[in-house]
């Protein structure tokens, strides 16, 4: 599922996949010059009480990391992906091939770029290795935890030039920016609210989650072939969620075409996802809720939603009042379009492109 498709497939699809947790992980293929690395923690404490005695974080890298004068790292960007995805998402061409090469506004030959497999994603550590539910309740104040020991850790990166977040990595970006505040130039946060995830959206991913739950066949998490049943329900709502009106009509314009597009999606998903997995990661957003500390945010921060994203409405009037809590921020709302892709906007670097060659100039020392 995660293997790069045309642009045209991927403006129907990304925003979907992304949720997608592929359990089997074969690395797709990339003319970028990735190197792979793994860094191993020993008894990590997870907010919630529970340890792991043996931990891994799995990661890519592009480029090469320089040092000021007082060897702090200077060039280093993280790219942040979403709920269900891994580190190889941002290496879409539709993102990886605006953003990266010679002349670029993340050219990799200036950059040093770190993209990450949070907990319970691709090569990290996660339920399905054999804990099962057993499995340390994670929530994304460890991801971003986990995120920060790796960097110092693992890559020896002390300060980041910007931290580039997609839907879940949105998210994470605003805790970053209230954690470790001092880390980071800059904060891009694409597809999310800074508010503890309620209404519409909690319904959604609760529903999703009960789906699974609620299927004989997932027994407490003890599974031995996947509770298909629940995860079809949940892959619905996945549709449903991860989808662009606009986007759905025009390339999937007949009622036989829309059907034959929902049987495969629904067919892909089930194939690549693991129900605990997805238990977890769809969970691990249950207590997050940056909103009461947004003024402690000082970085520059560019967020940028579209209007036609289900899970981020325009219409809910949030976005507008919280980015002036913060002394640095900058709002930007993309228009409903054919030029827009719903949630899945995020990775479509052409659509906003221009505001992050901004930010990288703003914030240029």
């Amino acid at each position: 599922m995660f293997r790069f498709v045309s642009s045209l497939a991927l403006a129907a699809v990304f925003s979907i996949t992304a949720f997608a947790q592929i359990n089997h992980f074969v690395p797709p293929k990339t003319h970028w010059p990735v190197k792979n690395g793994t860094y191993e923690i020993h008894n990590f404490h997870f907010r919630s009480g529970e340890t792991l005695p043996d931990l891994k974080l799995h990661y890519l890298t592009l480029g090469t990391p320089h040092r000021d004068a007082a060897g702090h790292t200077d060039n280093a960007v993280l790219l942040l992906h979403g709920t269900g995805g891994n580190a190889w998402n941002l290496l879409n061409p539709v993102f990886s091939d605006v953003l990266f090469g010679p002349g670029q506004p993340l050219d990799i030959t200036k950059y040093f770029i770190i993209l990450t497999d949070d907990i319970g994603h691709g090569e990290s550590s996660k339920p399905s290795d054999g804990l099962r539910m057993k499995f340390p309740h994670y929530d994304y104040g460890d991801m971003v935890a986990l995120q920060h020991d790796t960097l110092l850790g693992g890559l020896h990166v002390d300060h980041l030039r910007l931290i580039l977040g997609t839907s879940m990595g949105c998210m994470q970006a605003f805790m970053w920016g209230e954690t470790y505040p001092h880390f980071s130039d800059a904060l891009a946060p694409f597809a999310c609210m800074p508010i503890e995830i309620a209404g519409r959206n909690r319904m959604w991913r609760y529903m999703a989650m009960q789906m699974i739950r609620k299927d004989p066949a997932w027994d407490n998490g003890n599974y031995t072939s996947e509770p298909v049943e629940g995860l079809r329900g949940a892959a619905d709502l996945l549709i449903i969620a991860g989808s662009a009106p606009q986007q759905m009509q025009k390339h999937y314009p007949t009622r036989v075409q829309a059907e034959a597009y929902v049987n495969r999606t629904i067919d892909a998903i089930i194939a690549h996802t693991d129900a605990d997995d997805f238990l977890y990661y769809f969970n691990a957003s249950r207590n997050y809720n940056p909103e009461p500390k947004l003024s402690s945010i000082t970085a520059h921060v560019l967020w940028i939603n579209s209007a036609d994203d289900f899970i981020n409405p325009p219409e809910l009037d949030i976005a507008e009042t919280l980015a002036k809590r913060m002394p640095h921020a900058k709002f930007v709302l993309i228009p409903a379009s054919l030029n827009s892709y719903g949630h899945g906007t995020h990775t479509h670097a052409a659509v906003w492109e221009k505001y992050l060659i901004e930010l990288l100039r703003e914030t240029q020392k």
